[in-house]
């Protein structure tokens, strides 16, 4: 198959930002793209090929889409299953592949296999529902405080709770969730593999993730995580099994914690390119958005070794600020050494929302560190 400058397509199921960066690598091969999403506003209608509004859910949609294209990816991973799984028996290629997204959507399920393969991970109790969990705390079945995750549509911190007195449970949906032991961890870390039909796998560097405090969301992501070597090569030795038993095709994000006495335990994954991975794009040799295309296409993978010490700073909305979107004080943190920043092409702000995210490259990572901390300080996300 000749994928460039050629007439083959690539589908993409989700027009956020990683497909907008995903498209990046799509134009500098000039492969073609077609995405679907809902939204009109989406960041990749700028930089695909064909656009289609529509609704990623619904099996018709999902369906209709994916018949146009050669092979099909997704950016995310609330996708109709029933649609990719029919496209899949059809001959359709489908990367990740439906069987491993199944596996993955339902974080219950995702908690059982890890179960099943033996897989290290956090003690759980999957619930029906919050009445169940409800009954499962006032028996004591269920010891506070613990981490209170829904199984479905999930996202960004959002979905994950600590529940620390029978009261928290009050602010919590009434739906099928699970409660997961509090493990005291030194450190969140993630490894992403790349892995191609062929067989051919690969993992980046070990990254460590620091989060907000408030937000539940990761606010640096930096590589190399600053650990002891043998428990990066046990993370990224977990990360292949993790991969290989998934059977999984295009690039798996596994996320994990390191536990005071430095086992590791895996906290969730995504198949898909991942806000750890986003550094790579000027810190690594290959990024993980061209290894993403270069799996999926059954190419040869790239180098995955790290050209300098990456940080990554998440651009989130400020607190107070919901509308029209600005950049306060951009122009300062361009003129740093090693800083790159990423805008997603959102319009709208809102606390929180992930509007973009800078690197900071650096040959030396207390440096990039500190630099990192300088950027988070300077620019902001705010409304007109």
């Amino acid at each position: 198959m000749n994928y460039f400058s050629s007439d083959f397509k690539l589908g993409i199921l989700g027009g956020g930002q990683l497909g907008k960066m995903l498209l990046f690598d799509t134009r500098k091969f000039d492969i073609q793209t077609y995405v679907l999403d809902p939204s009109d506003e989406a960041p990749c209608k700028i930089a695909c090929n064909q656009f289609f509004k529509g609704d990623l859910m619904d099996f018709d949609t999902v369906y209709n889409f994916g018949k146009q294209v050669d092979v099909l990816t997704f950016e995310i991973e609330l996708v109709n299953l029933e649609a990719l799984e029919k496209l899949e028996n059809e001959g359709k290629k489908v990367y990740p592949s439906p069987k491993t997204l199944r596996l993955i959507q339902n974080k219950g399920v995702q908690k059982d296999f890890y179960t099943q393969h033996n897989i290290p991970t956090a003690p759980y109790t999957r619930f029906e529902n919050l009445d169940a969990l409800q009954l499962a705390v006032t028996s004591s079945a269920v010891e506070l405080p613990f981490v209170w995750k829904c199984t479905e549509f999930g996202y960004d911190g959002n979905g994950v709770k600590v529940v620390r007195k029978a009261s928290d449970l009050d602010l919590l949906p009434n739906v099928e969730c699970i409660a997961e032991t509090m493990i005291p961890f030194k450190n969140e870390l993630a490894v992403i593999v790349c892995r191609n039909p062929s067989g051919e796998i690969k993992t980046y560097p070990v990254v460590e993730m620091e989060f907000h405090p408030e937000a539940n969301q990761v606010e640096y992501v930096i590589c190399p995580a600053r650990i002891d070597e043998k428990v990066a090569e046990k993370a990224r030795a977990i990360a292949l099994n993790v991969s290989q038993q998934f059977n999984h095709v295009g690039l798996l994000a596994v996320e994990m914690f390191q536990t005071e006495d430095d086992e590791i335990l895996v906290n969730e994954v995504a198949p898909r390119p991942h806000n750890s991975g986003h550094y790579s794009i000027e810190a690594s040799y290959t990024s993980q958005f061209e290894n993403h295309l270069r799996a999926i296409l059954d190419l040869p993978l790239g180098n995955t070794d790290s050209k300098v010490a990456g940080i990554m700073v998440n651009l989130v909305g400020a607190e107070e600020h919901s509308g029209d979107v600005v950049y306060e004080n951009i122009e300062t943190i361009l003129g740093w050494n090693g800083v790159t920043p990423h805008i997603y092409g959102k319009k709208q702000t809102r606390p929180f929302r992930k509007m973009g995210h800078v690197t900071i490259a650096n040959e030396n990572m207390a440096e990039a560190r500190r630099i990192a901390e300088e950027v988070k300080n300077t620019i902001r996300v705010i409304s007109k």
